[in-house]
């Protein structure tokens, strides 16, 4: 009878999942960076709108966060903290945008998407990718 547990596996599309979402949030942070008014306005599906909302900010701190992400994917199981913050940072932009910017855009189908799919959807994957890489490391640690 072995007593070692089966070795937890950390699959490689993990690693494309993280590239992706790093991808995916810089891509949208980069348009809250330079593009931030133009965007705001038509995230309140009012294009007469002229909303100064600090999006600039709100848009470096993205780009630091996909930074995060992105970087993780290339060690995934060592850069734990990495994979952690860039998490962590995914929450705070959620909090952030339903705090600043959800009361002056309104909800609407665009505000809506933003939400959902670009900053909560991506907990689920985000979260799962770091258990596994949480227990791949502790195996490793345990075993290795």
């Amino acid at each position: 009878m072995d007593q070692q547990s089966t070795f937890p596996v950390f699959p490689m599309y993990f690693r494309g999942l993280l590239l992706l979402a790093g991808m995916y949030t810089l891509a949208w942070s980069a348009f809250y960076k330079w593009f931030g008014g133009s965007l705001l306005a038509w995230l309140a599906m009012d294009m007469e709108a002229q909303l100064d909302l600090h999006s600039n900010w709100f848009g470096s701190f993205g780009l630091v966060v996909g930074l995060l992400i992105f970087i993780s994917a290339f060690y995934p199981v060592s850069w734990i903290r990495l994979m952690l913050a860039g998490l962590i940072g995914k929450v705070i932009m959620a909090v952030w945008f339903v705090v600043f910017f959800l009361p002056e855009l309104g909800w609407n189908k665009r505000t809506g998407f933003e939400l959902i799919f670009n900053e909560l959807f991506w907990l689920i994957p985000l979260g799962f990718i770091l258990w596994r890489a949480k227990e791949v490391k502790d195996y490793l640690t345990k075993n290795g």
